[in-house]
């Protein structure tokens, strides 16, 4: 496949319905081709869809040395991503040009779930922006609705038992980047965010009007996703293609923001609870070859491993790498 095609999901609200199938066909064809797909039909409203964005500018906008004060730490990776943080592992030296805000899975200071892993707790929400808390978790809780419509098609598709995918995003490490991309100059080299493979199991994405998300194809050539206003971009990580035995596809992108505008981007990935194991449901297709992935163990390595002077070890999971 060398488009991204688009789909409207609404159809598998009803499993029984006479549509039912035929959006489950759809869904397996575009994650087991190219791995990405446009979504109509979410119930998610285009005003909702706003509100977060005039958040997430906002919260950019914010006093450069306050957003500091916000900042991720090694101990707790929530919060301000500096500009220029990030730098891909290709050997350039060109760091990312972007800068984020990092918001994980809700999770109270007393929170039941904290005693089991490290890694849960609350978000850092600015104070600044005090509407962000409500109008994106309220979003969140929503895409959490459309993730467990997908996962459940998946079920379907893969012919696996119902609920099998679903139950293990129970209390899930699911996260969030909203993202800022500064436009690029024509002659500029390295990327806003480098060609690379996600390492969670879904990602959903709100298309920014200006544009700069490119999607790698089977022959190597890149394509922009072509999604009606309103809608998702939605794509396979590493986990679901893992789970999968390689059916599904996870597949290379990049972000280049030749625009002459400011870029706004929030992606939302999906990734289960901290004991889950990944492994394939299913024979692995020939030539498929990954170790399984404990989900604690890789969110604290991915976590560890993005700081510009740690290293990744034999234990560290090896998703997300590209390795041409």
């Amino acid at each position: 496949m060398e488009h991204i095609p688009t789909i409207d999901i609404s159809p598998l609200t009803n499993p029984a319905g006479p549509q039912y199938q035929s959006t489950v066909a759809q869904i397996m064809d575009a994650c087991t081709s190219i791995g990405f797909l446009s979504i109509t039909g979410t119930g998610i409203s285009s005003e909702h869809i706003d509100q977060v964005r005039g958040c997430v500018r906002a919260i950019f906008d914010i006093e450069e040395a306050r957003k500091w004060d916000q900042a991720i730490t090694r101990e707790n990776y929530r919060g301000y991503i500096p500009m220029g943080f990030f730098t891909p592992n290709d050997g350039s030296g060109t760091a990312d040009k972007y800068e984020g805000y990092k918001l994980h899975f809700e999770a109270a200071e007393d929170a039941p779930i904290r005693a089991e892993c490290a890694l849960y707790g609350p978000n850092i929400w600015p104070r600044e922006v005090p509407q962000a808390r409500t109008v994106i978790l309220d979003y969140w809780q929503q895409l959490d609705g459309v993730t467990d419509l997908l996962l459940g098609a998946l079920e379907v598709g893969l012919e696996i038992p119902p609920n099998t995918l679903r139950d293990a995003f129970r209390d899930p490490m699911t996260n969030m980047t909203l993202l800022h991309y500064p436009p690029q100059a024509s002659e500029e080299r390295g990327y806003g965010i480098h060609p690379h493979k996600d390492t969670d199991a879904l990602t959903i994405i709100a298309p920014d009007p200006v544009g700069g998300l490119e999607v790698q194809t089977r022959t190597g050539g890149w394509i922009t996703p072509d999604c009606p206003p309103g809608g998702f971009v939605v794509n396979i990580g590493d986990m679901l293609e893992l789970w999968s035995g390689g059916r599904l596809k996870s597949t290379p992108h990049r972000v280049v923001n030749r625009s002459g505008h400011e870029r706004y981007s929030f992606p939302y990935f999906a990734v289960p609870r901290h004991d889950v194991v990944v492994a394939p449901l299913l024979p692995a297709l020939t030539g498929f070859d990954r170790p399984e992935v404990h989900c604690g163990h890789w969110s604290a390595e991915i976590w560890r491993t993005n700081w510009p002077d740690e290293l990744a070890t034999g234990d560290t999971p090896e998703l997300g790498t590209l390795t041409d």
